[in-house]
């Protein structure tokens, strides 16, 4: 099913994303120009984020109200990655502002991909 593989995929993303930011901020902080007390903070946050998204993907049957939240929570994350930029909080390198970008356009990717699939799932075969 699409839509449970989505969620397993934001799953992977996030932990991937999560561990890398918290493990790695000290290193990405240098690279970035982006605190690494926000990286180390950001990237925990995502592990149990991650691990919800991947219980909710592998349940059966799929928590229509599970998968709204992961979406509404993934738009939040787009919209407060580019508060940051705009926020004059931090001041980022180029690097730092690619990072930040790209990590929030795979998010609203996902998102997206997890509200067709609710769509596609809502549809009669």
């Amino acid at each position: 099913m699409f839509l449970r593989r989505v969620l397993i995929l934001d799953a992977i993303a996030s932990a991937a994303t999560g561990l890398f930011m918290f493990a790695g901020a000290a290193l990405l902080e240098q690279w970035l120009n982006l605190p690494a007390t926000l990286l180390r903070y950001a990237g925990l946050s995502l592990l149990p984020f991650a691990a919800i998204v991947a219980w909710l993907g592998l349940r059966q049957p799929l928590s229509r109200a599970g998968v709204w939240a992961v979406i509404a929570l993934n738009v939040l994350w787009v919209l407060d990655s580019a508060a940051l930029l705009v926020s004059g909080w931090v001041d980022p390198a180029l690097l730092g502002y690619a990072f930040v970008i790209f990590q929030a356009a795979v998010v609203a990717v996902l998102a997206e991909l997890e509200f067709i699939g609710l769509r596609r799932a809502a549809s009669p075969a």
